[in-house]
């Protein structure tokens, strides 16, 4: 009897192990597929490592991988401000105004030598707050201004900080890094006349806000290598303090009246180049990393550059930093991230048109939530406020 029980439990045994197996080999049900292919979808849009054209480089931005090719919508009629500007590089400039230019642009004092460690891939990729104490201390009026800005109201700290570790320490390493770059930056440009300080004052507020907006961004969108967006949001300025140091002091107000578009204009009628290509051609005599100096002209290029003849990867990034740009010299525009408006309000300026397209991109879906965060609606507010008594 005992031997007939041992042999019926062998056979179930036998039995429920073949059921399992032809239950886990075979193919699964539609459903079962459409789940899974959702959530690999939800997976696979994300931020991924950073590009690498010439070895790995943590100061290179992301590219961006869309679950499927994405096709950008039709292109509505430019406008006409926009479809009337044409956009002029240095290779479209003949030997001797693009060699004059250049003359005029080596004029301008170069930055300390820190910056180019700075901006280093090494240090980017290995410093710790001691290294980048370190690093600025060795330019004492640096670090005096940036102590200032860090213990700033801005800010808003309980207590006073004494030393830059510990402004890593409450602010963070991106956002102490990029205050120190724009310190460093501004040994290169001071007006000469003071007829001229007001537009470098403006210009300084523009990218101070637009960096300290990049960082909240890069941690509210979770972006690896957070630091490489306010570094290249930062240098976007340098082409504007370059055309604020060549042009006449008495044209200046008339620039800074006007909107994007026509400073372009102003630009390549007087210097024969915009802001947008004058800035890489400077940080290129500075021998700043060849790939960041691209990638500031590709940002300042998003103004005449449809997104459908960008690369799709990189089109979010570049998205990201333009919009940065746009929020750091107006502001005001970033209150209608809260009712969701921001896009709309983008695609009905000429200056702004193409942007709005970059923004459409899925791989930014997250976008308008993390711009209507407090977070980084408290950065845009008090910009704003300042904006309108300046």
């Amino acid at each position: 009897m005992s031997a007939f029980v041992v042999w019926i439990a062998a056979v179930l045994a036998f039995a429920l192990i073949w059921w399992i197996f032809r239950r886990r080999s075979a193919p699964a049900r539609p459903a079962q597929r459409a789940a899974h292919a959702g959530s690999l979808a939800t997976s696979v849009a994300s931020i991924d490592a950073p590009m690498q054209r010439r070895g790995p480089d943590p100061e290179r931005p992301p590219s961006v991988t869309a679950t499927a090719a994405w096709q950008p919508p039709a292109m509505p009629d430019l406008p006409a401000e926009l479809a009337e500007l044409s956009w002029r590089r240095a290779s479209d400039l003949d030997a001797t105004r693009r060699d004059q230019l250049l003359q005029a642009i080596r004029g301008i004092p170069r930055p300390p030598r820190s910056l180019q460690q700075l901006l280093s891939p090494e240090f980017v990729a290995k410093a710790d707050s001691g290294q980048l104490a370190e690093l600025v201390m060795a330019e004492p009026l640096i670090a005096a201004k940036v102590l200032g800005a860090v213990n700033s109201p801005r800010y808003g700290l309980d207590k006073p900080i004494a030393h830059l570790g510990q402004a890593v320490t409450f602010l963070g390493m991106n956002t102490v890094r990029s205050i120190c770059l724009q310190y460093m930056l501004a040994e290169a440009f001071k007006p000469g006349l003071a007829s001229a300080q007001q537009a470098f004052d403006a210009i300084w507020r523009w990218c101070s806000t637009a960096s300290e907006l990049a960082v909240r961004l890069g941690k509210g969108m979770n972006l690896p290598n957070q630091g490489a967006l306010s570094t290249q949001v930062v240098l976007g300025f340098v082409g504007q303090l370059a055309v604020a140091s060549l042009m006449e002091p008495k044209a200046l107000a008339t620039w800074m009246a006007a909107d994007r578009i026509g400073r372009t204009r102003m630009e390549q009628d007087t210097l024969g180049l915009s802001a947008g290509e004058l800035g890489p051609m400077l940080l290129s005599t500075w021998a700043l990393p060849s790939d960041l100096v691209n990638d500031v002209g590709e940002t300042a290029r998003v103004l005449v550059t449809p997104v459908g003849q960008t690369d799709t990867t990189r089109a979010p990034w570049l998205g990201l930093a333009s919009l940065c740009h746009h929020l750091g010299e107006h502001p005001q525009d970033g209150h209608l991230a809260e009712v969701g408006h921001l896009v709309e309000r983008l695609a009905t300026q000429p200056q702004s048109f193409h942007l709005a397209t970059y923004l459409g991109h899925p791989a930014l879906a997250r976008l308008p939530a993390v711009l209507a965060s407090g977070e980084v609606q408290s950065c845009l507010a008090p910009a704003a406020a300042d904006d309108a008594t300046a």
